[in-house]
């Protein structure tokens, strides 16, 4: 019975350690959340090189919050990936831990300096394995220092690390880095556990750069943490042209910047004047009006009310030359005929005052054939008191009633 129990326990043994390589094989690092997506067009890299340097330690191997501090750094890494739009950027993987008679180096490069693919930083991640040995973080920046020695324009440095078992050697090494680069670099710091001293230490790495910060891999809770994370180390805001009165010409190329809406423009913004009679067609309540002449704000074709006296039809002198420029529209638009309407104010009946406003539109007609006009291209009719353009209240807007408007017509 013995022989046969043996057996047994042999083979749960056996089936035990076949399944745990098994699983270990097909196992996949869990992202913290799923990636939020930047739009690349929203944004313009703030950066052209960023290093990541990996703490995998053998402290990294003690588990915080239930994992191991290695899978907390490298899923917090793999989310960054996620959420890095598509920029050119040049990237790289040092990391840190190896037992020094196996690697004879404190560090490995893993990855980079080369153009960024998120392909090819998670194959990077997913190749960071154990978590052994020193804590060489000093070294990993000095040997990062040297990856990035032929880089270009600025530089984000991220490390990820738990802090522990550390001296001053990292704070020292960061501000090396950061006289060799200048201004062209910053440096990111990631706690991951709680150890008061590691997180002392980690504020103080990022703090020698002068321009980088200092965060904790637990305070990321949602997407929207990773997002800003990524868009404060690596993006800058394309800033957004405005178009305050939405007419579809930015602001800044705008010279009509108030149009109303609905209103059709053209490429600077303004609206249409077809006629070009300086009367925008939203306005123009005469549309086709020859550019020589000379209209009202309703980009109408008109003589003015002081051509006539009250309850008068003819033609004051004075204002003789007002309908020699008539003429002389005429004459150069020769397939241009037009109806003479005639106005007046409301004082009187409306009887008499449809009869005036007969009169004052011939007189001007008889005028214009005096001096040439073919009166086949001549009409003149009467509107009276219907269809006034000022209110008839005041003095001044009975004037303006008083008038002969010229409606071409091709």
């Amino acid at each position: 019975m013995t022989k046969y129990y043996l057996r047994a326990v042999f083979l749960v043994m056996i089936s035990t350690l076949l399944f745990s390589c098994a699983a270990g094989q097909v196992q996949t690092t869990q992202p913290l959340f799923s990636p939020y997506t930047l739009e690349a067009d929203q944004y313009e890299p703030k950066v052209d090189n960023f290093m990541v340097i990996l703490d995998k330690s053998s402290s990294m191997s003690k588990k915080y919050n239930g994992q191991k501090r290695l899978t907390i750094a490298k899923d917090f890494l793999s989310a960054m990936n996620q959420t890095i739009p598509d920029i050119k950027l040049n990237g790289a993987l040092r990391a840190f831990g190896h037992m020094a008679s196996a690697s004879g180096k404190p560090s490995v490069l893993f990855y980079g300096p080369t153009e960024y693919s998120r392909k090819g930083l998670q194959v990077a991640l997913n190749a960071v394995e154990r978590a052994i040995g020193r804590s060489p973080l000093g070294a990993a920046i000095n040997a990062a220092g040297g990856d990035l020695k032929k880089s270009q324009g600025q530089i984000a440095v991220i490390i990820v690390s738990d802090g522990e078992d550390m001296d001053t050697t990292p704070i020292t090494a960061a501000k090396n880095m950061k006289a060799k680069f200048g201004d062209r670099l910053c440096i990111y710091t990631v706690l991951v556990g709680d150890d008061p001293a590691g997180e002392t230490l980690m504020k103080q790495v990022a703090a020698a750069s002068g321009c980088g910060f200092s965060v904790r891999a637990d305070g990321f809770k949602t997407s929207g943490d990773m997002r800003d994370f990524v868009k404060n180390v690596f993006l800058t805001e394309v800033a957004k042209p405005v178009d305050s009165d939405g007419d579809g010409v930015y602001d800044d190329l705008d010279r009509c910047p108030d149009t109303p809406r609905g209103v059709k423009v053209d490429a600077q913004g303004c609206p249409i004047d077809t006629d070009g009679d300086g009367v925008y067609d939203y306005l123009d309540k005469c549309p086709g009006t020859p550019k020589e002449a000379q209209v009202n704000a309703q980009g109408c074709w008109i003589l003015g009310g002081i051509l006539f006296d009250t309850n008068k039809s003819d033609i004051k002198p004075n204002f003789y030359p007002d309908l020699d420029a008539v003429v002389a529209v005429l004459e150069k638009n020769t397939a241009l005929n037009i109806k003479i309407k005639g106005h007046t104010d409301n004082i009187g009946r409306a009887a008499y005052n449809m009869k005036l406003s007969e009169n004052r539109a011939k007189a001007v007609m008889e005028y214009l054939v005096k001096k040439g006009i073919d009166p086949k291209r001549l009409s003149a009719k009467g509107f009276g008191l219907t269809l006034p353009i000022a209110g008839n209240d005041t003095k001044e807007g009975r004037a303006k009633n008083r008038r002969v408007e010229l409606q071409p017509i091709q």
